[in-house]
């Protein structure tokens, strides 16, 4: 059952009228390639045209019998068409119409996934270049570390998921061949040009080599892009998380009037959106999984990769289209506190600043592991007893002698870590306007 907030175009792609419709295109391009070639007469061919068509009801009373997919779709338009029904599926198997059939759905779903991706970059470029000099913390290990802004935590979101756009259509484009060559492969009952013709006509390539299925390494490596995609936003909820815990408040999810975040505390407003799709991240992931399992089959072909394909792709496209379609609605309207960011910079009273500070004394002739000595020592004060990291520093005799009023005061400039910001923009291929400036000091 697809589920209620899976979007339209994605869901109609996974459905058994989008099959079923896909695997007659495949046995009328074969017929047309066949009539081209004289092995099926005229009359047989406008027949065909003029009658193809099924019944999904019935394709399902015929299944319950033959316990056969492709043979029940077979007989039902076989119902239809009347004897020149004799003339479809000739010299082909079962996965010559259900592979090449599956790769034309994969690439309409790897053309929607990358739409979400064009529209989800296109939310966070907004995001990043609106706060490309807004100031904030940096964090490793969970501990604050030096400024940055939220426009380059940004602006590595937007490069992150150029990355996804540039494998999945590395993905598409690996699964974007088609297979008429029979039992196993070797085109003994139908011609290369009927394969040729089928795979044109629905926008494929034709495998240079198959058995009797398209090898399953192209759909690993479709469920792989699609897993890291799911990661990498997984690993933006998660940063967006951390970013709205009480302690930090930076950033907030939306919070509609009328919302509730909890049944037993009204005063929650929690990061739901962003938890939901760290959860579901965990399922494609589990997926590639399975794909990967499905690519050493036994000889010429088994079937035991089907019943996880018709699970697996089907779910991670739908999954992916969602989650996509999430994180760019949280992003476009996501809460962004400034004065929060600034509050939280200035949480340690300028220990945030200890590289400057130690850059400076080396820059001062005095030795590196003397110099960070002498800042550590201030900075462990700090940790241990609070106050002014500055104010420490200008009372130790030893800074003070190495280093000039002057020049200390600087290093607690946040400018120092703003010099690379336009430049950075640039590399990554999202250049600010020139109106953008670093705030004033």
């Amino acid at each position: 059952m697809i589920p209620r907030y899976t979007r339209p175009a994605m869901a109609a792609l996974w459905t058994d009228g989008h099959k079923f419709d896909t695997w007659l295109k495949v046995e009328l391009a074969a017929a047309e390639a066949m009539a081209a070639e004289g092995s099926i007469p005229p009359a047989d061919l406008r027949a065909i045209r003029r009658n193809a068509g099924y019944d999904i009801a019935r394709i399902g009373e015929i299944e319950a019998e033959v316990r056969h997919d492709v043979i029940a779709f077979l007989t039902a338009v076989a119902e239809r068409v009347g004897p020149a029904a004799r003339h479809l599926h000739k010299g082909m198997t079962s996965s010559d119409v259900v592979d090449t059939a599956l790769s034309a759905t994969l690439v309409a779903a790897a053309d929607i996934l990358l739409d979400d991706l064009s529209a989800l970059r296109a939310a966070v470029a907004e995001k990043a270049v609106a706060h490309a000099w807004t100031p904030m913390i940096g964090r490793s290990h969970g501990i604050h570390a030096e400024p940055t802004t939220f426009g380059l935590k940004m602006l590595l979101m937007h490069d992150q998921f150029g990355r996804d756009l540039d494998r999945l259509r590395a993905a598409r484009e690996a699964v974007r061949v088609g297979k008429i060559s029979g039992a196993v492969g070797t085109h003994a009952a139908v011609s290369p040009d009927v394969e040729a013709a089928v795979c044109r006509a629905l926008g494929l390539r034709p495998a240079a080599v198959s058995t009797q299925i398209l090898q399953r390494d192209r759909h690993a490596q479709f469920m792989q892009a699609l897993a890291l995609c799911a990661t990498g936003i997984e690993r933006w909820a998660q940063e967006f998380r951390h970013l709205q815990r009480t302690e930090v408040r930076e950033v907030e999810e939306s919070f509609g009037a009328a919302q509730k975040g909890s049944s037993a505390m009204p005063h929650k407003r929690n990061p739901i959106i962003a938890e939901r799709l760290c959860g579901l991240a965990r399922v494609i992931r589990a997926n590639s999984l399975a794909a990967l399992e499905d690519v050493p089959l036994w000889h010429e072909r088994d079937i035991s990769h089907s019943s996880a394909e018709r699970i697996i792709l089907a779910d991670s496209c739908i999954l992916l289209d969602y989650m996509l379609d999430k994180l760019t609605t949280l992003v476009r309207n996501l809460r962004v506190f400034p004065d929060r960011m600034k509050a939280n910079l200035d949480l340690t009273h300028g220990l945030i600043h200890s590289q400057q500070v130690l850059l400076a004394l080396v820059g001062h002739g005095v030795a590196r592991e003397t110099a960070y000595r002498w800042v550590q020592r201030n900075a462990m004060a700090c940790w241990q007893s609070g106050g002014s990291f500055h104010d420490r520093l200008a009372a130790d005799p030893d800074v003070t002698a190495a280093l000039p009023p002057a020049d200390l005061a600087a290093c607690f400039d946040l400018s120092h870590h703003f010099r690379d910001v336009r430049r950075t923009f640039r590399a990554a291929g999202l250049p600010l306007p020139r109106t953008s400036r670093p705030p004033k000091a």
